[in-house]
């Protein structure tokens, strides 16, 4: 149990990170597979703060937009979009789903909202509690800045990816930088994401850290074989046969889609099977198969729906932006020595 510094995390997140005001409602959601521990710090932060709490807790649906169907839509929109703010402790996601759709659809009118997707009380500690985020914002941001301002990328990795693709000119990068303003959807704290041209992404992607849903904890790596954006061809051992079979199981050409890439620095992210803190592990890479959310595609009202969506990681990512490189497997070597300061300065 670590009852005192979960509530001093959840302090943070919703003192430091949110910015929450006396009087303002927070929606806290959560299904029957979520952290109790979690929610109910969160909500004792909020009334310590002189806010008021709004728990929804409903049965533990599919996730993303294959659980519309089990989820209360109506009045979980209508609640949730009376609030505030919102954070998502959702062990299975409301994230990608028609409701969060529907709630986040005006982006001059809607809580503001950061996704938390099935943390538990290690993992909060462990990356909100005992990270700089200040630090943190002055790294990730710039970093941010650098990766959007150019146009072509070489992914490697010494498991075997090479990928390469562009920036899709006018489409906006999504930071977690560890802060939510108004109207703001904001991630985790601890990484870069983008969707990049999609007719762009070609190459060769493997898979060789968590692959989720519906697996997990890889137990070999997954090989993607990327044409013009989708995925052509699958191959490795019984976790590739299974996830292939999982994406053929939707009859939604869609769920091939390279949805968007993502980089990961969380400082304190640890590789444990959790996709939430897997996919900011630093120095990782990770690509989001299948449903591609609005605020990932800002030209594009809407989004691409898929039946559902999936994130696979790429462990010590090397990276080049317009030849120049920037990461070295995993390790920050530029674009300038300020960002190589400020990650050893983070631990790294």
């Amino acid at each position: 149990m670590l009852e005192y510094e979960v509530l001093d995390a959840c302090l943070k997140l919703l003192r430091d990170m949110f910015m929450l005001k006396p009087g303002e409602t927070i929606a806290i959601t959560t299904d029957t597979m979520s952290s109790d521990e979690i929610v109910e710090a969160t909500a004792q932060a909020a009334v310590i703060l002189g806010a008021k709490p709004l728990i929804f807790k409903i049965a533990a649906p599919e996730g993303a937009k294959a659980g519309d169907k089990d989820m209360p839509m109506k009045a979980l929109i209508d609640g949730i979009k009376a609030c505030d703010a919102w954070v998502e402790f959702n062990y299975k996601l409301i994230f990608y789903s028609t409701v969060y759709d529907k709630i986040t659809e005006d982006p001059n009118n809607r809580p503001r909202y950061m996704n938390q997707n099935g943390v538990h009380p290690e993992l909060l500690v462990r990356n909100i509690g005992k990270v700089d985020n200040i630090l943190l914002n002055k790294f990730i941001q710039g970093f941010s800045d650098y990766c959007e301002a150019g146009h072509h990328m070489r992914f490697t990795t010494p498991a075997g990816t090479d990928l390469e693709c562009d920036n899709e000119p006018g489409r906006d990068y999504v930071t977690a930088d560890g802060f939510v303003r108004k109207n703001d959807i904001k991630m985790f704290p601890g990484q870069i994401s983008w969707s990049p041209n999609f007719e762009s992404v070609n190459g060769v992607l493997v898979v060789d850290g968590t692959l989720s849903p519906p697996i997990g904890a890889l137990q070999g790596p997954v090989k993607f074989y990327i044409e013009k954006g989708y995925i052509k061809k699958i191959e490795g051992g019984r976790d590739a046969e299974n996830f292939r079979a999982w994406l053929e199981s939707f009859d939604d050409p869609n769920m091939f889609l390279m949805a968007h890439s993502g980089l990961g620095f969380g400082p304190m992210a640890q590789l444990n099977g959790d996709i939430v803190e897997d996919e900011r592990v630093w120095g990782c890479t990770e690509w989001g198969i299948g449903n591609v959310g609005p605020q990932l595609v800002s030209d594009m009202e809407g989004g691409i729906a898929a039946a559902s969506h999936s994130d696979g990681i790429a462990l010590n990512c090397s990276l080049w932006i317009d030849g120049v490189q920037v990461l070295d497997e995993g390790k920050v070597v530029g674009p300038t020595e300020e960002f190589v300061e400020l990650a050893r300065q983070l631990g790294h």
